[in-house]
């Protein structure tokens, strides 16, 4: 048997360990790297009793922002945050106080080191009435009647015609 860690010929039995969700078998070197599985217990071992078996509890997905967003948050958001906060001669400390948050969280959010969730970013776009949500109306042409856009499509039959 070879570890799957290193490819390695395994001496004796194997070790099972835990890496990044992954359960591998691995010798004795590359056991370090993660963390040990127990074995399963051989017929011969005596049991638990039922109703004491340690039951992990089901694992939660990590929350990402952007599931919940309805939209997309504009890249220079710190930016319109800031812009429209020194307009209205807010410290940060009356911002935070405005949308009923903690003053770390707007300055976080500020400097873009903080993706506002949903309902901070509607509380902010509310307070100083500003956008922060591109949404796919907002990117539409205001090109007008008549003007036509180009697409890939457009190009190769255009090339292609020329020949």
């Amino acid at each position: 048997m070879q570890c799957e860690l290193c490819g390695a010929p395994i001496q004796g039995p194997p070790k099972i360990i835990h890496i990044e969700g992954a359960e591998l078998r691995v010798c004795m070197r590359c056991a370090k790297h993660g963390t040990e599985v127990q074995q399963p217990r051989r017929k011969g071992a005596p049991q638990k009793k039922p109703g004491f078996a340690a039951q992990q509890p089901p694992r939660r997905r990590g929350r990402d922002v952007f599931d919940l967003m309805e939209g997309e948050l504009v890249d220079d958001y710190a930016d319109r945050i800031r812009a429209a906060r020194e307009e209205r001669e807010w410290s940060t400390l009356d911002l935070a106080q405005a949308i009923k948050e903690r003053e770390i969280l707007v300055k976080k959010i500020e400097k873009g080191d903080l993706i506002p969730e949903d309902d901070v970013r509607k509380k902010l776009e509310r307070t100083l009435n500003i956008r922060l949500i591109d949404s796919a109306e907002d990117n539409t042409s205001t090109g007008g009647p008549g003007r036509v856009t180009m697409t890939v499509g457009d190009v190769i039959s255009f090339k292609k015609s020329r020949k």
